[in-house]
């Protein structure tokens, strides 16, 4: 019995120092403060924060407006030197302030409107006394030796239909002889520029060219 004791004892002393000094440590249980760790200061809390929204976009700038269109530059004739002045003064009130100018220039007449040869001067001073009665101060009489002298002029004319357009004009002053014929010819015409003219000023202008019988109202030329 006693020596049953004996073994008990010692086993009990073998098992003692087994767990004290040979059995693995449970980390679970480790005693030794956080600061006794392996690299302490290396430790960091993890937190699960939601990333940060990102900045709402800036609103886009509005648009620039378009910069406005600059003046038009309009010409109107073209019209025979006899013509222009009375043209002018037309155009002249419509504009006060804007720059006028006059551009001359030479072009082919095809057409002409007329009163036949008065086989005389005197005959064609009598005719043309009966224009002035009637109104009508744009004439020319022809003096030059040639199958037209002592006819008188009333106007020439790009086209047919412009040289229509004058002929219809003067029957309505009273005008009966006159007629229109070919003529092919190159006659000096002068345009008058109106540069600055703006939407109204143009509209006024091709309303008061109507009563320019030829006469028409176009972009003036590139320089």
């Amino acid at each position: 019995m006693r020596a049953l004791f004996l073994v008990l004892v010692a086993a009990n002393l073998a098992f003692y120092a087994w767990i004290r000094f040979y059995a693995p440590q449970d980390s679970g249980t480790d005693p030794r403060p956080l600061t006794q760790q392996i690299e302490p200061a290396k430790l960091r809390i993890i937190r699960d924060e939601a990333p940060a929204p990102a900045p709402a976009p800036e609103p886009a700038a509005p648009p620039k407006p378009a910069p406005e269109a600059s003046s038009a530059c309009l010409e109107w004739g073209g019209f025979a030197i006899a013509d222009a002045a009375r043209a002018q003064q037309a155009l002249e009130p419509l504009a006060p302030g804007v720059r006028l100018q006059q551009r001359r220039g030479e072009e082919t007449a095809g057409w002409w409107v007329f009163i036949p040869p008065q086989g005389s001067r005197q005959a064609a001073q009598k005719k043309v006394g009966e224009l002035k009665a009637l109104g009508v101060d744009e004439y020319f009489v022809m003096q030059e030796e040639g199958p037209t002298r002592w006819a008188i002029s009333l106007g020439v004319f790009k086209s047919e239909e412009a040289a229509a357009s004058r002929l219809e004009a003067l029957r309505a002053r009273g005008v009966r002889s006159a007629q229109v014929g070919p003529r092919e010819t190159q006659v000096p015409r002068i345009w008058l520029q109106v540069r600055g003219a703006d939407a109204p000023l143009a509209a006024r202008l091709k309303e008061i060219a109507v009563g320019f019988a030829g006469s028409e109202v176009r972009d003036c030329p590139p320089p």
